[in-house]
């Protein structure tokens, strides 16, 4: 069995022509299908193509609450001030950054009409995971000044 990647994500909005606009908007989304007035499945959609991948809307109530779970978008960092302008203008809400590791990217955090979160963000994997590394590697080695033991643990385990 394998796991072949995401196929897509659906999420549920009260209004499919203002969430498709954003969207299209902002995400520079390409619809690629509309179902109308039509119900093929358990209300009316849409498809939209971002950065190659297949996101579906479908009509119904909104989330009641907010959390952090999100869905976020890699995007270049010398375009961060151009989403931020466009996200501006669409009129949506802005969720304050969380603390960063200073390196691991820039992120703008926004919620659309209906309480779902969005990340628009500048890093990587690759590079989170080094900078994550090179934050513990620099603690391990303090602490192991303070403790010739935690020295001789972190030799055996190849720090």
């Amino acid at each position: 069995m394998t796991i072949e990647g995401i196929s897509h994500i659906t999420l549920i909005v009260q209004d499919l022509e203002r969430t498709g606009n954003l969207l299209s908007s902002v995400l520079e989304a390409r619809e690629i299908y509309a179902s109308g007035e039509k119900q093929f499945s358990l209300s009316k959609e849409r498809f939209f193509l971002i950065g190659g991948i297949w996101m579906a809307i479908m009509e119904g109530s909104p989330l009641s609450e907010r959390t952090y779970n999100h869905i976020a978008f890699k995007i270049p960092e010398s375009q961060i001030e151009d989403y931020r302008q466009r996200l501006e203008r669409a009129g949506v809400e802005f969720r304050e950054d969380r603390p960063r590791i200073p390196g691991e990217g820039l992120s703008l955090y926004f919620y659309d009409y209906d309480n779902h979160l969005f990340e628009l963000h500048t890093g990587t994997l690759e590079e989170r995971l080094q900078l994550i590394r090179l934050k513990k590697s620099r603690l391990a080695n303090e602490c192991a000044k303070l403790d010739p033991e935690f020295e001789q643990s972190l030799a055996e385990e190849g720090f």
